[in-house]
């Protein structure tokens, strides 16, 4: 989908880039086609893990860093992060190079370019296909209040927009911390630790000699390696969840596993998670886990584990105890 406005794009005039130079491309997503553009020129910035080892075995650079000749922005779902990302094009692409915003309906497209408009913005476009607009603005200008700012929420914890729950602590996670037990074990993995409420939680337990914070997120990462300050007991890990290793198996796994692909529920993810958790503990390691009613992990967590019960929870969460991974052939 994007690939087709892209093209059409790039046919109309609506985004011309310069002949040479640097064309950055900001949060693409697994599977998004660049192939109209020349791969040696386009240079990927994304901070999601998964995505980025998806661009870099296709050969894209990550960013070298600015001034770019010209920008894509790949529009997020949330409106402060979609702002920000412009913000930050604005002003790594040089002074009056073509920055080009593309998105889905879905994402809010029409609302940002919406709010382009009434800033007085210079725009190209927008042409519409495939159920989402590509527009056009020009470097260099000035967008008041839209860039990235920190903010603290509750607790005292940082968060970046965009990252999930940057409003403050998720009921999940906070339903999960008030259930982890004083003896947690001595090696302790956060699987998927946002900015790190959940890892707050494990290093105040006194049996916590080691604990590895998993985080695809690098924005969210960066976050939770202001929350948790300079803990020695404490490894930061920029990696996919559903891939990563431990130098040594753990004697827990704590984790408020996503279970979403953009907008669309999709229970696989989840899945991953629990399979990935399952094989990185110690033989009577357990997980400890917070997840929707909804989701359907019964029969996965029945399959990885010897011992599987739910001990609290509310009309939403559930919070499951899974000891003794089973070890898979």
């Amino acid at each position: 989908m994007r690939s087709a406005r892209l093209d059409l794009a790039l046919e109309t005039g609506v985004f011309t880039p310069p002949a040479e130079g640097g064309i950055v491309v900001y949060r693409p997503r697994e599977g998004d086609d660049f192939s109209s553009l020349s791969i040696a020129r386009v240079q990927v910035v994304t901070g999601f893990r998964p995505d980025a080892e998806w661009f870099a075995a296709r050969g894209f650079r990550a960013g070298d860093g600015p001034p770019y000749v010209a920008g894509i922005v790949c529009l997020p779902r949330a409106r402060e992060a979609a702002r920000a990302l412009i913000a930050r094009a604005m002003q790594e692409v040089a002074p009056g190079g073509p920055i080009a915003v593309d998105g889905q309906k879905t994402d809010g497209i029409d609302t940002i370019l919406k709010e382009c408009r009434a800033m007085g913005l210079t725009i190209l476009g927008p042409l519409s296909k495939a159920h989402g607009k590509i527009f056009t603005l020009q470097a260099g200008a000035d967008l008041p209040g839209w860039a990235a700012v920190p903010r603290l929420v509750e607790g005292g914890f940082q968060t970046l927009p965009g990252i999930f729950s940057a409003d403050g602590p998720d009921r999940g996670s906070v339903l999960l911390a008030g259930v982890l037990p004083e003896k947690l074990g001595a090696r302790v993995i956060d699987l998927g630790a946002g900015w790190g409420y959940l890892s707050r939680a494990v290093l105040a337990r006194p049996t916590v000699a080691e604990l590895d914070v998993v985080e695809a997120e690098q924005d969210a990462l960066d976050c939770a390696r202001i929350n948790l300050g300079d803990d020695p007991r404490v490894r930061l890990h920029w990696a996919d969840a559903r891939t990563f290793r431990p130098a040594r198996p753990a004697h827990a796994v704590v984790m408020n596993p996503p279970f979403h692909t953009g907008r669309d529920a999709d229970p696989a993810l989840g899945l991953a998670f629990l399979r990935a958790a399952a094989g990185m503990l110690v033989p009577d390691g357990t997980l400890w886990l917070v997840a929707n009613r909804h989701l359907p992990y019964a029969p996965a967590l029945a399959s990885l584990f010897r011992q599987v019960e739910e001990v609290g929870g509310d009309a939403v969460f559930r919070l499951i105890r899974a000891s003794h991974p089973l070890r898979q052939r």
